[in-house]
């Protein structure tokens, strides 16, 4: 049995006099024991994925189970086996950490001290200010606690919507280790990020745009599913470079990337050009693709097929 099966997922919201599309047959699965996740940018179709699944939505069209549960038929007992984080921290502000901890306890029946073992490793950076009210948290802080509340009564699998969203790279890099331990008690995750970066840090991802998913696979898998040559680009003027190489007929796509840019051709670029583009100052090397590459690579694709229909 999977922790997660999803069969032909379909959303649409009303936006004004406009139907907008969020999720257009979404489907995939997710191991147990599993870390899974699904990887694009804001308005993707990530949070309604979340949301059906925790039973908080209903879809238009299509099955979701957990464990075997209906997201709809047995949504009570569903939600006795699932902690969910939204990507928004939805706490009570006023309530101490420790209140907060003690009513989500409460509400599962069941106890800190019965379940001490499951959030040990991440509340012992809390218990110093457990006293402080959950409004005065820091980013990292608010994070830690609510997932400490996710993991109160036990559950099977985690929902983390977002979880790293607006938080300092080293809380970052604290969570993603913390997921790890989490994952080694048993526990099946299902994370949402738009960080590319975090992507590697999964056993599988999906990536999602537009409501659709554009590929699923390992990490090292989607990378290798990338089929056409790539440089990385150096140059003192990258917008002027940028335009000059994008007129070229062997240019499939150009982009910027941190302090280079990203060129993704048709086919292995000559010497001949190699040694025109040094004339000009503008120096390449042949790099591997990474998941932002082929991201943007399969967005570029669906794009060009939307455009021919």
């Amino acid at each position: 049995m999977n922790a997660i099966a999803v069969q032909g997922l379909k959303k649409s919201y009303l936006q004004g006099k406009e139907t907008i599309s969020a999720l257009k047959g979404i489907d995939f699965s997710v191991h147990q024991n599993e870390l899974f996740g699904l990887i694009g940018p804001d308005g993707a179709g990530k949070t309604s994925i979340f949301r059906i699944l925790t039973s908080l939505l209903l879809a238009d069209e299509g099955e979701a189970s957990v464990f075997g549960l209906d997201v709809v038929k047995d949504f009570r007992a569903l939600r006795k086996i699932i902690g969910y984080m939204p990507g928004k921290f939805s706490l009570y502000q006023d309530l101490t950490i420790q209140e907060n901890l003690e009513f989500f306890a409460t509400i599962f029946e069941t106890t800190i001290d019965q379940n001490y073992d499951m959030i040990r490793d991440i509340y012992v950076m809390l218990e110093p200010f457990k006293n402080r009210r959950a409004g005065k948290l820091s980013g990292g802080m608010k994070q830690k606690l609510a997932l400490c509340c996710a993991l109160i009564h036990k559950p099977k699998i985690l929902f983390l919507d977002e979880p790293t969203t607006g938080v300092d790279a080293v809380s970052r890099k604290e969570f993603w280790a913390t997921l790890k331990t989490i994952q080694q008690l048993g526990i099946s995750i299902l994370v949402s990020t738009p960080y590319m970066d975090e992507a590697i840090l999964c056993d599988r991802v999906a990536l999602i745009q537009n409501g659709e998913i554009l590929g699923l696979n390992t990490p090292e898998g989607i990378i290798d599913s990338f089929d056409r040559p790539l440089y990385e680009v150096f140059t003192n003027d990258k917008f002027s470079t940028l335009q000059q190489l994008r007129k070229l007929d062997i240019t499939d796509k150009i982009y910027p990337f941190g302090e280079s840019l990203h060129w993704i051709t048709n086919n292995n670029i000559e010497e001949k050009l190699i040694s025109e583009l040094q004339k000009r100052k503008i120096s390449i090397r042949f790099i591997r693709a990474g998941i932002e590459d082929v991201f943007i690579h399969k967005m570029s694709i669906k794009e060009h097929e939307a455009e021919l229909h």
